[in-house]
C-alpha cells in the first residue's frame, strides 16, 4: 500500500535532484570519459575541460535555492565529456542542448521518481528512465562555456573602481547573483571579503526581501496543494480496484449462502409446543429480571434526586454559613487561649495549694504531738505516783522540769476552757470531751501571718487575666451561647465531658482558703462556682429535644474530680477524729457531696469509695493511737478527787467521744464498718473494760446511758426484735451485772435505769429474764410501756 507523501515537495525535489545527480557519477569508474574529464584538470589543460565537471555540485546548490517556477538547467554528463575527450582530445566540442523546464515537468519528473520508487525491483523501467533523461538534457560544450566566462569578464572590467557604498547587502546580493549564474566566476577563498560586522539594511531592502518570501510560500503551497491533489487521486483509484475486487468475492459468496440455506437436505429438530412454551417462559423471566433491576436502579435514582434537592434547598438556606464560620473560629481562638492560659497558672496553682496544705499539715502535726506527749507524760507521773503510794506513803514525788512543765501548760488550759464554759453557761460538760486544740499566742501568731502570706499571692493568680478566662460564669456562658445557637454540633463535641477539665483549676483556686474541717466553713452549695454551674445545668434541662445530654453530669464529674480529692486529702493528713467540731463539718460536707451524686452513682463510685475508705483508715488509726483508759487499783479510783481518778475518767470520756464521733457517719458509711470500729474495737475493747473496773454506782449508769444514747436508732427499729445486736452483747451483759449490784446496794432505784438501756437496745428476753430471777415484778411495767 502505498504511503502518503510528506507536503514539504520542495524536500522530495531536492532529494530527488540530488539523487539524480548522484546516478551520473555512478557509472563504471573504469570508464573512458570519466578518466577523460580528471586527466585535463590535473595536465593544466584549458578552463573549459575542468570547469564543465566542477559545474556540477554548482547547479545542484542553484537549484536548491531559486525556489520553484520556470527557469534554465544546465546539466553535464561525464559519459559525454569523457567521449568527447577520446574522440578530439582536449579542443573537442561535445555536442550540447538546452532545455527549458516548466514546474508542470519537474512535478512530472517528480511523480516519475515517486512511481519508480514503488517499483524499484524492475531493471527496465529504471534504463528508460536513464534514457529519457538523457534525452531531454542538453550539454553544453567548451566553446560555450568560454564565450559566457569572457561575457562576465567584460561585464566586471566596466566597474573598475571600488564603491565606497556602505549597503554591502545590494553587492552581496549582486555577487550571490552572479555566482549562481556562473558557478566558475566566484573568488576563491583569499579573495572573499569577510565582514567583521553586521551590515544596516535600508527599509526597501526589508521590504524587497519579505515580498520575495511571500511570493516564495505562496508558489510553496500552491505547489503543495497540486502535489496532494495528485495524492488523493492515486489513492481513489487504488481503492475502486480494491472494492470493485472485493464486490466480486462478496457476491460469490452471498451466492453461495443463499444455496447453503435453501438447502432441503438439512433436517431442523422436531418443534413442539412445550419447548416454545418453555423457551417464551425462560425469556419472561429474563425480561422480568430484568425490569426488577431496572425498577431498583429507577427508585435509587429518585432517591438520589430526593437527596440532591434537599441538600441543595438547605445549602440555599444556609445563607448565614458565614456568620457560622466565624463563631466556630471565634470559639476555637477562645478555647486555645483559656487552655494556654491555664497551663500557665496551673504552677502557681499548684504551689500555693501546696503550701497551704503544708501548713494545715504543720498545725494538725502540733497538735497530735502535743496531745501525745502530755499523754505520755502523765501517764507516767501517775504510774510513778501510784508506785510510791503503795511504797510509801511518806516523802512527794520529785520530777523533772520539762514533766512539771508540760502538767503546768496543761492545766492552764484547762483552766482557761473551764472559765469560757462559764461564761457560755455550759455546765454540763465532762471533763476529756474536749479538743484540746488551742495553740500558743506564738504559734498562733505565726499560722495567721503565714496563711495570709498565702492568701495574698493567692488573690495575684490571675490578676493579670481578663475576666473571660478566669471567671467560670463567664467561661460558662460562652459555651451556653454555643449550646443555644448550635445544639447538635455542641453535644455531638461532648461539651458536657470537657467543661470538668477546664474548671478545675478555677475551682481548685476558691477552694484554696476552704477548710472542711472548720466548724464555720462555707458551704459547698454558697461557692461561687457551685451555683454558676447549676445556673448552667438549669438553662441545659430547658432543652427538653435533649433528654440524654450529658450538661446533667457536670456537677458530679466536678466534685468527683476536683472536691473528692481535696477531702481525701484533708481527711488522711489534717484530720482529727477526736475533735467532734471538725468531725460534724466534714460529714455535713460529705452528705452535700453525696446529695448531688445520688443520680449519677454509677459514675462517682470510685470516688466515694475512695473517700470512705480514707475515713476508715484514719478512725482505725484513731483507736489505736489516740484512745488510752488507764487501770489503777480500787484505792486508788475510789477517792474521786485523786490524780489517778480524774484522768482515769478524762480518758474514758475521750474514748467515749471517740465513739460519738464513730457513729456520727451512720448513713454514710455502712452499718457493718461503723459496728466493726465503734461496737467491736472501741466499746468492747476500752469502754466495757473502764466500765468493769469501776465502781458501781450513779456513775456507771450514767456512762451507759451516755453509751446508749450514741447508738444510732436506726439499728433498732424493728418492732419484731426481741433480741439485740451480736456486738452488744457484752454490753448488755455488763448491764444486767451491774442491775444486780445495784439492786443489793443502796442505789435500787438505778436499776430501772439499766433496765430502760435494755429495752432502748431491744434486749427485751434478758430484760424480762432478769426480772423473773430476781423477782422485780414492779419493773414489768417499764416494759410493758415500751
Amino acid at each position: 500500500m502505498a504511503h502518503r507523501p510528506k507536503r514539504t515537495f520542495r524536500q522530495r525535489r531536492a532529494d530527488s535532484s540530488d539523487s539524480d545527480g548522484a546516478e551520473v557519477p555512478s557509472a563504471e569508474p573504469g570508464a573512458p570519459g570519466e578518466q577523460a574529464a580528471r586527466g585535463p584538470s590535473k595536465e593544466g589543460s584549458p578552463p573549459g575541460g575542468g570547469h564543465a565537471v566542477a559545474a556540477e555540485p554548482r547547479l545542484r546548490g542553484r537549484g536548491r535555492g531559486r525556489g520553484r517556477g520556470r527557469g534554465r538547467v544546465w546539466a553535464s554528463s561525464r559519459r559525454a565529456v569523457g567521449a568527447a575527450s577520446g574522440a578530439d582530445g582536449d579542443s573537442g566540442v561535445p555536442e550540447s542542448r538546452t532545455v527549458d523546464l516548466s514546474t508542470d515537468e519537474e512535478d512530472g519528473t517528480h511523480h516519475a521518481s515517486e512511481s519508480k520508487d514503488d517499483q524499484s525491483s524492475s531493471s527496465n523501467s529504471s534504463s528508460s528512465l536513464e534514457e529519457e533523461f538523457s534525452s531531454i538534457v542538453n550539454i553544453p560544450d567548451a566553446a560555450f562555456i568560454q564565450a559566457a566566462r569572457r561575457k562576465r569578464e567584460l561585464a566586471r572590467a566596466q566597474e573598475d573602481y571600488i564603491s565606497l557604498d556602505v549597503k554591502h547587502t545590494s553587492t552581496v546580493s549582486v555577487m550571490r547573483k552572479n555566482s549562481d549564474e556562473d558557478p566558475e566566476s566566484e573568488p576563491d577563498d583569499h579573495e572573499k571579503r569577510i565582514p567583521f560586522t553586521p551590515k544596516p539594511t535600508t527599509l526597501r531592502q526589508k521590504m524587497a526581501e519579505e515580498t520575495a518570501t511571500r511570493n516564495e510560500e505562496t508558489s510553496e503551497e500552491s505547489q503543495e496543494d497540486e502535489n496532494q491533489d495528485i495524492w488523493e487521486q492515486q489513492q481513489m483509484r487504488k481503492a475502486v480496484k480494491i472494492t470493485e475486487g472485493r464486490d466480486i468475492d462478496l457476491s460469490h459468496n452471498s451466492e453461495s449462502q443463499t444455496m447453503k440455506k435453501f438447502d432441503t437436505s438439512i433436517s431442523f429438530p422436531p418443534v413442539n409446543l412445550e419447548i416454545i412454551k418453555k423457551q417464551l417462559n425462560t425469556r419472561l423471566t429474563l425480561l422480568q429480571d430484568t425490569h426488577r433491576s431496572h425498577l431498583r436502579e429507577y427508585e435509587k435514582y429518585v432517591q438520589d434526586v430526593k437527596s440532591s434537592k434537599s441538600t441543595i434547598h438547605n445549602l440555599e438556606n444556609s445563607s448565614n454559613q458565614t456568620l457560622n464560620f466565624k463563631f466556630y473560629k471565634s470559639m476555637k481562638i477562645y478555647v486555645e487561649n483559656l487552655i494556654d492560659c491555664l497551663n500557665e497558672k496551673i504552677i502557681n496553682i499548684q504551689e500555693i495549694e501546696s503550701s497551704m496544705h503544708a501548713l494545715l499539715l504543720k498545725q494538725a502535726m502540733i497538735l497530735m504531738k502535743r496531745r501525745q506527749d502530755e499523754l505520755k507524760h502523765q501517764s507516767t507521773y501517775l504510774q510513778q505516783l501510784s508506785r510510791k503510794a503503795e511504797t510509801s506513803t511518806n516523802g512527794d514525788l520529785a520530777i523533772d522540769e520539762k514533766t512539771q512543765w508540760i502538767l503546768e501548760e496543761i492545766e492552764s488550759r484547762r483552766a482557761r476552757r473551764r472559765q469560757a464554759r462559764t461564761l457560755s453557761g455550759n455546765c454540763d460538760h465532762q471533763e476529756g470531751t474536749s479538743s484540746d486544740d488551742e495553740l500558743s499566742s506564738a504559734d498562733m501568731t505565726d499560722f495567721q501571718k503565714s496563711q495570709g502570706d498565702i492568701l495574698q499571692d493567692h488573690k495575684k493568680i490571675f490578676e493579670d487575666v481578663h475576666d473571660d478566662f478566669c471567671n467560670i460564669q463567664n467561661i460558662l456562658l460562652k459555651f451556653q451561647q454555643w449550646r443555644e445557637k448550635f445544639p447538635d454540633s455542641y453535644y455531638e463535641a461532648f461539651i458536657g465531658l470537657c467543661i470538668p477539665k477546664l474548671l478545675n483549676p478555677l475551682i481548685r483556686v476558691q477552694l484554696i482558703d476552704w477548710n472542711p474541717l472548720k466548724f464555720d466553713s462555707i458551704g459547698l452549695k454558697q461557692m461561687p462556682w457551685f451555683t454558676s454551674i447549676e445556673e448552667f445545668i438549669d438553662s441545659s434541662m430547658e432543652d427538653s429535644k435533649k433528654e440524654n445530654h450529658s450538661d446533667k453530669k457536670i456537677l458530679s464529674a466536678v466534685i468527683n474530680k476536683t472536691i473528692i480529692p481535696r477531702l481525701i486529702d484533708f481527711v488522711e493528713f489534717i484530720w482529727d477524729p477526736l475533735s467532734t467540731s471538725q468531725t460534724t463539718s466534714l460529714i455535713t460536707h460529705c452528705r452535700t457531696i453525696l446529695e448531688e451524686q445520688s443520680t449519677f452513682e454509677n459514675e462517682v463510685s470510685k470516688g466515694k469509695k475512695d473517700l470512705f475508705k480514707s475515713i476508715v483508715s484514719r478512725m482505725k488509726k484513731a483507736i489505736d493511737d489516740d484512745v488510752f483508759i488507764p487501770l489503777y487499783p480500787e484505792s486508788a479510783v475510789e477517792n474521786k478527787t485523786s490524780p489517778q481518778s480524774k484522768f482515769q475518767e478524762r480518758q474514758f470520756w475521750s474514748g467515749l467521744k471517740l465513739f460519738h464521733n464513730i457513729l456520727l457517719w451512720n448513713g454514710l458509711l455502712p452499718d457493718d464498718t461503723l459496728q466493726e470500729l465503734g461496737l467491736r474495737k472501741l466499746l468492747n475493747r476500752y469502754l466495757i473494760i473502764a466500765l468493769l473496773n469501776a465502781i458501781p454506782g450513779p456513775d456507771v449508769v450514767t456512762k451507759c446511758n451516755q453509751i446508749a444514747a450514741y447508738l444510732p436508732e436506726k439499728w433498732f427499729e424493728d418492732s419484731t426484735m426481741r433480741t439485740s445486736i451480736p456486738q452488744l452483747e457484752n454490753f448488755i451483759q455488763f448491764l444486767l451485772q451491774s442491775a444486780l449490784k445495784l439492786s443489793r446496794s443502796e442505789f435500787r432505784d438505778e436499776v430501772k435505769e439499766i433496765i430502760l438501756i435494755l429495752v432502748k437496745i431491744r434486749a427485751f428476753n434478758q430484760a424480762e429474764s432478769f426480772i423473773e430471777e430476781y423477782h422485780l415484778d414492779h419493773l414489768k411495767s417499764v416494759i410493758k410501756e415500751v
